[in-house]
């Protein structure tokens, strides 16, 4: 199988550990983190910056996958690229990560589908785009089993919507 070039979309400050546990699977090929110091430096430039930096990250990825923490649903950065990845024709993807262990804060509570926000042609994106949600008792396990189909579902589902 073929490794797919993926955006991850998150909650920056509340999740990078949970995120970057993610990206050492192996299994797919990841955008480069901005470091929390790049982040910053680029938030100070302003929103457009902030929209160049996530639409050239963007650019070349056959899939975004949110990576659904307890407040991602939330953060304007994150609505933005699932928008974007939508009018895009990106495949679209959600995995729940407040099982995932973070070595500063343990797990966290779940978080809402970010999909929920967002109707497209009369239909909510979450009854179009699936959020999985990793058994509890092995979150990380069970992410890198399935991570990649997970994602070849996701591309299928946008090639026919």
């Amino acid at each position: 199988m073929v490794k797919r070039q993926v955006f991850y979309s998150f909650h920056f400050d509340n999740d990078v550990m949970r995120v970057q546990q993610i990206r050492n699977i192996g299994v797919i090929e990841g955008n480069t983190p901005a470091s929390t110091n790049d982040w910053e430096k680029l938030k100070q430039r302003g929103d457009s910056a902030v929209e160049k930096w996530i639409d050239e990250n963007m650019k070349y990825r056959s899939c975004v996958i949110v990576l659904v923490g307890t407040e991602t649903a939330n953060r304007k950065w994150v609505k933005y690229e699932i928008k974007k990845a939508w009018k895009d024709k990106k495949a679209l993807l959600g995995i729940y990560i407040h099982n995932i262990k973070c070595p500063r804060n343990g797990t966290c509570s779940q978080g809402v589908n970010p999909f929920v926000q967002f109707n497209i042609n009369g239909k909510l994106l979450s009854n179009i785009v699936k959020c999985y949600n990793p058994n509890s008792s092995n979150a990380y396990n069970d992410i890198a089993e399935k991570i990649d189909s997970w994602i070849e579902e996701a591309i299928q589902i946008r090639n026919s919507n």
